[in-house]
């Protein structure tokens, strides 16, 4: 197939993707593609777009030629809260600025024969944003310590190429390599002896496997596996990730399983483990820094966030020929702990809970337009101060809590 012009805009506006600040399922997103989105996530053993690349690169045998383009708005709200900050000054509070983001999302496939499928799918994995005021309290500090505003700004995209067969006329099996790119900036960190050093990017490669077993026409299951996504140091911040700068993506799998319970309706179920301890900058303890080994060194501090599960259900209706409704519900663990409660209000991954819309209008054509709201009730996680010997700051507690909406619109070319 040749693309026309046309097509090489949709193409390039999806390769293009901008500030992202992704952060529900930890630094995962709780859906990707839209219909995804209005499903609670729920995508591993289904089959309706072309985002296999992120969900199950099995599942694009099933989907045939098809192109997906959308756009989501993205808004996350972030405070910090210091019961006492420094330990002497009372109570001290910050929002975090930057609460809007664009996130394109763009997938293509194309069957070259009736069981071999060649696609593409391109997608923002996660990212963590804050900036937060400095002069707290009209002292020259920010909440962490460090001098003028603080926060970090990640943005990561992940391209997968996908290849899938038809093994049977009713499995298939899929392959995407995982191509990262990433860019990362700090500020405010220098009590971690951490300078404010601009923007650093790097790129990386992981792997993604899939399976799917349409066991009846109503029953579909499905299996997905992505290696650790291994990225290249940044060497402006040797300092703060560890072995000098690696800031790899985690290891992460899921099983689904989707039920067309009849002409109307279908409900889908899956189940994701994320293992954010096989990226050491993202599940090594802060606690170390307290033992004498500092950011940035072979096996040294992180984040310490926790593995997580995550469930997603959702439903979808079919009201006629042209609308179809869906809903969904999203429920991860918490990957922040209250002992990390002070480092982690940099990246406040600490969504629960998500209630998910959506739908698809058909067009005369064939073609869709595909729309989702997802809605992260908020959360929060306290814990105690630290001084810089990783003792509790007598009477100073910090609390980091996070909400969230995201609303999107897609459209598909079915060719």
């Amino acid at each position: 197939m040749r693309f026309n012009q046309a097509q090489w805009i949709v193409l390039y506006a999806g390769l293009t993707l901008s500030a992202s600040a992704v952060a529900t399922d930890g630094m995962f997103s709780s859906g990707y593609g839209m219909t995804a989105n209005g499903m609670g996530g729920a995508a591993t053993a289904m089959t309706e777009d072309t985002f296999g690349g992120a969900n199950n690169p099995a599942s694009m045998a099933f989907v045939g030629n098809r192109i997906d383009l959308g756009m989501s708005l993205f808004s996350p709200s972030r405070s910090a809260y210091s019961s006492n900050f420094n330990g002497s000054l009372g109570p001290a509070g910050a929002d975090s600025g930057a609460n809007y983001f664009p996130i394109p999302e763009f997938g293509y496939n194309h069957m070259l024969n009736s069981r071999l499928a060649l696609g593409v799918s391109v997608y923002g994995n996660g990212g963590m944003n804050s900036d937060y005021p400095g002069n707290i309290k009209g002292t020259p500090y920010n909440l962490l310590g460090g001098q003028g505003n603080l926060g970090v700004n990640l943005i990561q995209m992940i391209i997968a190429p996908t290849l899938s067969y038809k093994v049977t006329d009713n499995q298939s099996i899929g392959i995407a390599p995982l191509f990262g790119y990433q860019q990362f900036s700090a500020q405010g960190l220098q009590a971690f002896g951490v300078q404010n050093a601009g923007t650093d990017s790097t790129t990386g490669t992981g792997l993604r496997l899939g399976y799917l077993y349409r066991i009846t026409p109503a029953v579909t299951l499905g299996a997905d596996y992505s290696t650790k996504v291994v990225m290249g140091r940044m060497a402006r911040y040797a300092s703060l990730f560890t072995n000098y700068g690696e800031l790899d993506l985690p290891e992460n799998y899921a099983l689904g399983a989707s039920w067309k319970v009849n002409p109307k309706w279908l409900l889908a179920l899956d189940y994701q483990r994320i293992n954010y301890s096989t990226s050491p900058t993202i599940g090594d303890s802060p606690a170390l820094m307290f033992q004498g080994i500092p950011f940035g060194a072979p096996n040294g501090p992180g984040f310490g966030w926790e593995n997580i599960n995550v469930w997603k259900l959702g439903a979808e209706y079919k009201y006629n020929d042209n609308w179809t409704l869906r809903a969904g519900w999203n429920h991860c663990d918490n990957p922040v702990q209250p002992a990390n409660a002070m480092v982690d209000l940099l990246v406040p991954g600490v969504i629960t809970d998500h209630l998910t819309l959506g739908g698809t209008y058909t067009t005369a054509s064939g073609n869709q337009w595909t729309f989702a709201y997802v809605h992260a009730f908020g959360n929060s996680v306290t814990g105690p101060a630290l001084a810089p010997n990783g003792q509790p700051i007598p009477g100073d507690m910090i609390t980091t809590r996070m909400d969230q909406d995201t609303v999107g619109i897609a459209y598909a070319w079915k060719l």
